[in-house]
């Protein structure tokens, strides 16, 4: 996919390839997670990732406990978008690092680093939100980066699978590409692709619940951080083309 950018005329008069086709950004947030999980395995013994999950997982039972130790809730001012840097395995930490980079390569390439992150935490924090409304008293706690690359997936979704636009060059006259326009709800809803790439995610997510039924066993897939992110990044997307067009202008 192609998103806005210099035009191919830049790369070429360069005569150069960049060595890393990552987004800084996206290379960071991706290291933080790597280099916290690398910390966390070799360094902390049990006591250790038990201080380690208490202090920086999402426990939604802190919200009821509260109003009988104020200082359980203290963590509830970082925890809502710490729980997204921690890992409960080397294979839950490569899936969301795949996904990220995925789906948060192509937003981060249109509207920046800032812009990315921000999607990126609150929609970790409206996956947390509706975490929370479904598990409050249940003790469970909510750790991955799912619910916020959830949301650069939902961003993602308002502009990948548009048409690509075309411009003429502005010294050359020559056709380039510029980018893809961010599609209305009603547009993304249009695009067959796009509609279907959504139905089968939400799909597949609103089913999980249902999987020990069917599998006998519980699945530890936190579904509810996966829909609330995905619904943040939609909605808050637009936000970010505003500024960007504004500026232009």
């Amino acid at each position: 996919m192609v998103e806005q950018g210099p035009p191919p005329a830049t790369a070429q008069s360069s005569g150069r390839e960049p060595v890393f086709l990552l987004p800084g950004a996206i290379a960071a947030l991706a290291g933080v997670m790597v280099a916290i999980h690398l910390a966390s395995t070799l360094v902390l013994n049990a006591e250790g990732m038990t201080q380690l999950i208490f202090w920086f997982a999402f426990l939604p039972q802190r919200i009821i406990e509260a109003p009988n130790d104020l200082s359980l809730a203290i963590p509830l001012i970082w925890t809502p978008f710490s729980h997204a840097f921690l890992h409960g395995s080397w294979e839950h930490l490569i899936f969301n690092v795949a996904w990220l980079v995925i789906f948060g390569t192509p937003v981060a390439r249109r509207y920046g680093a800032g812009p990315m992150m921000a999607i990126f935490l609150v929609s970790a924090a409206a996956g947390a939100a509706l975490f929370a409304a479904t598990t409050l008293s249940s003790g469970a706690f909510l750790i991955g980066a799912s619910g916020g690359i959830s949301g650069l997936t939902g961003a993602a979704m308002r502009f990948i699978f548009q048409p690509v636009i075309v411009v003429p060059h502005p010294e050359t006259g020559q056709p380039v590409v510029a980018g893809r326009r961010l599609a209305s709800f009603a547009e993304v809803w249009r695009n067959s692709r796009a509609r279907g790439f959504i139905l089968i995610w939400l799909v597949l997510n609103a089913a999980v619940p249902l999987l020990p039924l069917v599998i006998g066993a519980q699945v530890d897939v936190a579904w509810q951080a996966h829909l609330g992110g995905f619904i943040a990044g939609l909605l808050m997307v637009g936000l970010f083309e505003r500024r960007s067009a504004d500026q232009e202008a």
